[in-house]
C-alpha cells in the first residue's frame, strides 16, 4: 500500500519465490528525501523471519548500508545459512533496481520475555518516565523537525528538544525520545526501527547535516508491551570523520527491548 502511513503496511512483503520478497517504502518512512535506515533494517528482519519460519524472531541484525535509496518499490533477497532448533541465520540483501542498499545478516531465535535477568543495568528507567512528560510536543506541523522527520506521519515521536543541543557541562550527549506507532501496537519490527530513530549525536557538537550510517547492529532482547517506547541515544566518541551512536529502547514496563550500536560519518562543518 504505497500511500499508507501504517507501519504494518510499510513492512508488508509479497513472496516472489526462491527466497525473494517484494516490498514498498514510501515518503512517510524517510528522513529528508531518503528512506530511513531503521525502516530498511526492519524490512530485512521481516524478510528473514518470514523465510526462516517457525515463529523465530530476529534477535540480532547486523546491516551494512551501501547506498541510500529513494522511496519506492524494493526487492529483498534472502539466503538461509543455518536452520537450527534454537538458532537460524539468514543473509539478506535489500535492493532497489540493480543496486543493493543494505546487506544484512539476521540471527533468529527466541527473545526473553518476562523472565527476570540475572543482571541488568538499565540507564533509561531512572531518567525517563513511562509516558512523555506533559507538554512535550510530537513532531508534526509547527515542530522544528517537521520537514526532516517524515516518520512522524506513521508514528508519534516526541523528542525532548532540550537534550538535543550541545552539552554545556562537558558531559556526553544523552538524547531522549518517546515513540509509538499510530494505529497499531508496537511490535518487534517497530522496536528495531526505534533503534535508529534519534537525530545524530553530532548535534551535540553542532554538526547537524546528513550523517550517513555505515554499519548498524541491533540486539532484540524482549517483545515490547503495548504502550510508549522510551529511546535513549548516546555516544562514546565523535571523531573528525567517524562517530559511534548507541540506542537503548525500553518499553512501558521498563524492560530493555532493543539495543543498537552504529558507526556513521560526521557531517561536514557548517552542514
Amino acid at each position: 500500500m504505497p500511500g499508507s502511513t501504517l507501519f504494518t503496511d510499510a513492512m508488508a512483503l509479497t513472496a516472489a519465490g526462491d527466497g525473494v520478497y517484494d516490498g514498498h517504502l514510501n515518503e512517510h518512512w524517510t528522513i529528508g528525501p531518503k528512506v530511513h535506515g531503521g525502516a530498511m533494517l526492519a524490512l530485512c528482519a521481516n524478510a528473514a523471519r518470514t523465510e526462516a519460519g517457525g515463529g523465530a524472531q530476529p534477535i540480532a541484525v547486523s546491516g551494512n548500508f551501501l547506498w541510500a535509496p529513494d522511496p519506492g518499490p524494493m526487492r529483498v533477497v534472502t539466503t538461509v545459512r543455518k536452520r537450527g532448533r534454537r538458532i537460524s541465520v539468514v543473509d539478506v540483501e535489500l535492493n532497489q533496481g540493480d543496486r543493493t542498499a543494505v546487506s544484512a545478516s539476521v540471527t533468529l531465535g527466541e527473545p526473553e520475555h518476562h523472565v527476570p535477568p540475572l543482571l541488568s543495568f538499565n540507564p533509561v528507567v531512572p531518567l525517563m518516565t513511562p509516558e512523555p512528560p506533559p507538554g512535550l510536543e510530537p513532531i508534526g506541523p509547527g515542530h522544528p523537525m517537521e520537514h526532516i522527520v517524515h516518520l512522524a506521519h506513521g508514528c508519534d515521536i516526541r523528542p525532548a528538544l532540550h537534550t538535543l543541543g550541545p552539552r554545556t557541562d562537558g558531559g556526553p550527549p544523552v538524547f531522549e525520545y518517546w515513540v509509538r506507532p499510530k494505529g497499531v501496537a508496537p511490535d518487534v519490527l517497530f522496536a528495531l526501527l526505534c533503534g535508529d530513530v534519534s537525530a545524530p549525536v553530532t548535534f551535540a557538537v553542532e554538526r547537524t547535516g546528513w550523517a550517513p550510517t555505515v554499519q548498524l547492529t541491533a540486539f532484540m532482547r524482549a517483545l515490547p508491551a503495548d504502550g510508549w517506547l522510551r529511546v535513549m541515544c548516546t555516544s562514546v566518541q565523535i571523531g573528525q570523520d567517524w562517530f559511534d551512536e548507541d540506542h537503548i529502547v525500553v518499553d512501558c514496563e521498563g524492560r530493555i527491548i532493543v539495543q543498537t550500536r552504529q558507526l556513521a560519518m560526521v557531517p561536514a562543518p557548517g552542514s
